[in-house]
């Protein structure tokens, strides 16, 4: 079983030289749990999904606490969300001590540990694995896009034909089933898959409603569930104070292209290779990587798409420091200089704000020392360049 060393370590023990406290949230099967036990084998470990550990919290909490003065760790918290209340006091009389928190779940954590907790703790993401963590160079594109990027498969614990069916029912019976504004768990599946097959487009909250048949309200509803359970995120549009009108909707995309790939119902290698989603998927994997590796850096992700209402586009932003590398993806293997249309015509709206362009692709041909640089998405995402 494959050992797979975890990019989030260092944020977090910087974090633990500043806080009393880091919480490390996350999807399901993301590796949480793994992650703060092996960096932390000394201290008492207690999962709040065990009954009897979690009736004992609740019924007396200063105990249960008390059992640990130097501290613990507290895995999948958000089950008993009223417990931090009582350790914000501990924290505060006990300021050497160090706590571990996990959850996989924001639906209730975010408000209970920013209330109880505010600034004693750290909020860390460990998103599924990045490129950069994977053995990668055996791993044509299509492969990468049917096997997704879960702890577990990579690990050599389970393959993507089971895990993802099970994912999906455990996420919809443990986590969607337990909300109020999901009453028909058949429909919000539906819903689930008509948004992977808009990956990487503007969301459209009114045709969503039209063809899953609910309100405009509860398709809202729905996508923050999905947004609070890691399974999607939104893309902001760039704005400006030009006079160019941009596109105000965000982009539609999920933090893992396997599980989506799963929800589409491409059924291996062979199929992504001619499925018309297949260029959408990888532009998903290259931003989502993005996300993880600002992520596993301990920063919030303030990535961007331009669009305007002439239809030009440009499929990501990255800032820095008041500047802007603009970069346009495409899956396929081959160069084709029309790759590069939208970046020039970017630079004449954006002007010196846009400090690089870069064009990744799938092809091994590359351009580093051009005034727009060509990449392979490898050379991208793992040399952090």
């Amino acid at each position: 079983m494959a050992i797979i060393e975890r990019k989030l370590k260092a944020a977090v023990e910087e974090n633990l030289q500043y806080f009393s406290a880091v919480t490390v949230t996350g999807p399901r099967q993301s590796g949480k749990t793994t992650l703060i036990r092996e960096m932390f084998p000394d201290k008492p470990y207690f999962s709040l999904e065990n009954p009897d550990t979690l009736d004992y919290a609740l019924t007396d909490p200063v105990a249960f606490l008390g059992q640990s003065p130097d501290g613990m760790i507290l895995d999948e918290v958000q089950n008993a969300p009223h417990l931090l209340s009582y350790l914000q006091g501990v924290i505060d009389s006990h300021r050497e001590a160090r706590y571990i928190l996990s959850g996989s779940a924001q639906f209730n954590l975010l408000k209970s540990v920013t209330q109880s907790l505010a600034g004693r703790t750290a909020m860390l993401e460990l998103l599924p694995l990045s490129v950069e963590e994977i053995d990668h160079s055996a791993m044509s594109v299509d492969r990468l896009l049917t096997t997704g990027f879960y702890p577990a498969i990579h690990a050599g614990q389970n393959i993507p034909r089971l895990f993802y069916p099970a994912y999906v029912s455990t996420y919809l019976e443990r986590d969607v089933r337990q909300l109020q504004t999901v009453k028909d768990l058949r429909q919000f599946q539906s819903f689930v898959r008509l948004c992977a097959g808009r990956i990487g487009s503007i969301f459209n909250a009114s045709e969503l409603s039209g063809e899953v048949g609910i309100a405009v309200n509860t398709v809202k509803a729905w996508l923050s569930i999905l947004q609070a359970s890691y399974i999607v995120f939104l893309l902001p549009p760039y704005h400006s104070n030009t006079k160019t009108r941009l596109v105000r909707s965000p982009k539609l995309y999920f933090y893992d292209v396997g599980l989506a790939s799963y929800l589409l119902r491409i059924d291996g290698e062979e199929q992504m290779r001619t499925d018309r989603m297949r260029g959408h998927l990888f532009e998903n994997m290259v931003i989502a990587d993005c996300v993880k590796r600002l992520a596993n850096g301990g920063k919030t992700a303030d990535l961007m798409f331009y669009r305007d209402s002439h239809g030009n586009e440009t499929d990501l932003l990255i800032p820095d420091g008041g500047r802007l590398t603009a970069v346009e993806i495409k899956s396929s293997q081959t160069y084709n200089s029309s790759f590069e249309q939208g970046l020039t015509r970017l630079k004449e709206r954006l002007g010196d704000t846009l400090e690089r362009r870069i064009v990744i692709y799938d092809g091994e041909l590359e351009r580093r020392d051009a005034e727009i640089e060509l990449l392979n998405y490898r050379s991208f995402l793992v040399e952090n360049i």
